[in-house]
């Protein structure tokens, strides 16, 4: 009996160090991730606009998402950066009174369908397919780099759709539909796999809101034009054009940022506040229990202008001294020279005898430590700076979800021990 009841113990004390395990496993794999997320710099921004209507009488979709497009341009995004997709060329629809120009309001001004826009994918190839492709970068190998989303940990990322949808689904060429569980799956990929650090979900339809309902992912802001039994509805009609121009929340979505420029502060939270329900004719709704930051401290140029991109150093930027070129005209150098990035020269520890630093060597700007004091000097500077083991210090403090297990296996033979001395 005594027997069975120590193994007994033993397999309780087990079992409890496991589950402990698995749980603080967990835990810091979670907030490790969060932690992660929360350091990535913001880098770059991205747009994705997606027209998923087809047929004349759906012009309005096309001239959202062409003047959502003007609107990002105008406010810094560059075409490399913007991922348009048209299901249907209204331009040269031979009903259009005006050949090869599309507009969203009777003044017919400006020309929304100009000399300058890029579109990455028409008419049939606006399929749910190439859109998941899109998000998730699943790409066949043809697939030219000007259709790839090609973001990474450090992207905010506008996602913008128009069209006709219902409860939890959008239509794409009335043929097929993205359902709200395809979007969260493809949010979640593009998260695992560090292509975004904040999204923000535009969407133009009807019922919007519940396209983003089954979303679980961090850092993703959503915000649909009405809610679950709700309608969109259209802004106006140009009667010489013969259809609707516009929808009433891209309306007034382009209407907010016609009074912005690149530099404006404006904050997210300003945005959402400016609907008003009476002039939608809906109740714009947005889902933020995802997104860390406060609204009212995100400007809307995070998402819909553009980004300096940085490039972060390991030491502070020093200013050049005549030393640094000697065979060189300082004043011929271009400004992208590798020597622009301060890491042309780095610091080395030289190995002496015996495998002791008998010797150092410290290169910054063309100079040599030859003394004990530059040395100390050194030393105190590459402390206040970053010291070169801390790099190492770091790499193993980050695991600690390797401590913690090979501490965990420790405590198995010290628990065999124990049960048999008890």
């Amino acid at each position: 009996m005594k027997m069975g009841s120590k193994l007994n113990n033993t397999a309780m004390v087990v079992s409890i160090w496991i589950w402990i395990w698995i749980h603080l496993q967990n835990g810091w794999g979670y907030s490790s991730a969060v932690s992660a997320a929360s350091t990535t710099m913001h880098t770059n921004n991205w747009a994705v606009l997606v027209c998923t209507s087809r047929f004349w009488f759906n012009y309005r979709h096309m001239a959202n998402t062409l003047s959502l497009y003007r609107t990002v341009k105008r406010l810094g995004i560059p075409d490399e950066r913007i991922i348009l997709m048209l299901a249907d060329d209204m331009a040269c629809n031979p009903r259009n009174k005006y050949p090869a120009q599309v507009f969203n309001n009777e003044n017919h001004r400006p020309n929304l369908y100009g000399d300058n826009v890029e579109v990455d994918y028409r008419g049939y190839e606006v399929t749910v397919e190439n859109f998941l492709r899109v998000l998730t970068g699943r790409h066949e190998n043809a697939v030219p780099r000007s259709k790839r989303l090609l973001s990474d940990e450090g992207s905010h990322i506008l996602l913008y759709m128009t069209g006709h949808g219902g409860d939890e689904f959008l239509k794409f060429q009335d043929s097929e539909e993205l359902q709200s569980h395809d979007l969260a799956d493809a949010v979640k990929q593009m998260k695992e796999k560090h292509r975004f650090k904040e999204l923000l979900i535009m969407v133009d339809t009807c019922q919007a809101a519940t396209l983003f309902s089954q979303l679980h992912s961090p850092g993703v802001l959503a915000i649909g034009s009405s809610k679950k039994g709700e309608n969109s509805y259209s802004h106006h009609l140009d009667s010489d054009i013969g259809v609707s121009v516009v929808d009433r929340f891209t309306y007034y979505t382009l209407a907010f940022f016609e009074r912005l420029n690149i530099y404006d502060n404006t904050s997210l939270s300003s945005l959402f506040d400016s609907y008003n329900p009476k002039l939608l004719m809906s109740t714009a709704d947005y889902r933020a229990d995802l997104y860390q930051r406060p609204l009212q401290e995100v400007p809307v140029t995070d998402f819909f202008g553009s980004v300096m991109e940085t490039i972060h150093t390991d030491s502070a930027y020093r200013a050049f001294s005549s030393r640094d070129f000697s065979n060189e005209d300082v004043g011929g150098v271009p400004l992208d020279h590798p020597t622009g990035t301060g890491m042309e020269n780095p610091r080395k520890l030289t190995g002496g005898k015996g495998n002791e630093f008998d010797s150092f060597d410290k290169t910054v700007q063309g100079e040599t430590c030859t003394t004990a004091q530059e040395q100390q000097s050194f030393f105190s500077e590459a402390y206040v700076r970053g010291c070169p083991f801390d790099h190492i210090w770091n790499a193993k403090i980050s695991t600690v979800d390797s401590v913690v297990n090979y501490g965990l296996m420790m405590m198995l033979p010290l628990l065999a021990v124990a049960t048999k001395l008890y």
